[in-house]
Order: structure tokens, then C-alpha cells, then sequence
């Protein structure tokens, strides 16, 4: 599954049901170097994946619809 969203929105509940009264500095959304890293992880084997030095997270989709192999 993907979640897409415009620039400048943040996806969640709403506003009224946090709390944001113990913050010391504003709320962000996603998107700091800590979290470039994310682990890719599958329920079945890979196969032909691309030639890259590494998968971004951005390829998850062609992994998971393209590089499957059937159970």
C-alpha cells in the first residue's frame, strides 16, 4: 500500500484530537534524514530485481508488483 499526499498537507485523524500542548518546537511531518532508511520487507522471494547499488523507497511498488515470485 502507498499513501500520497499534496506538499504542505499532513495526512491524520485531526487536529482536534491531539494534544500538541507539550511540544517544544513545532510538529513535523515525515521526511528527516533518520527516516531515508526504511527496511523493504516481503512475504516471498525477490527475483531480477533492478541492477542498483541499493533500492530506495520509492521502488517498493516495482518490487512488489514486478519482482515477486508466486508463492
Amino acid at each position: 500500500m502507498g499513501v500520497n499526499s499534496a506538499k504542505h498537507v499532513v495526512l491524520g485523524s485531526s487536529q482536534s484530537r491531539h494534544d500538541l500542548s507539550g511540544l517544544d518546537v513545532p510538529l513535523r511531518s515525515h521526511g528527516g534524514v533518520s527516516e531515508q532508511t526504511v527496511p523493504l520487507l516481503f512475504n516471498r522471494p525477490t527475483a531480477g530485481l533492478p541492477g542498483k547499488d541499493r533500492l530506495r523507497n520509492f521502488d517498493i511498488l516495482d518490487v512488489a508488483l514486478n519482482h515477486l515470485q508466486n508463492a
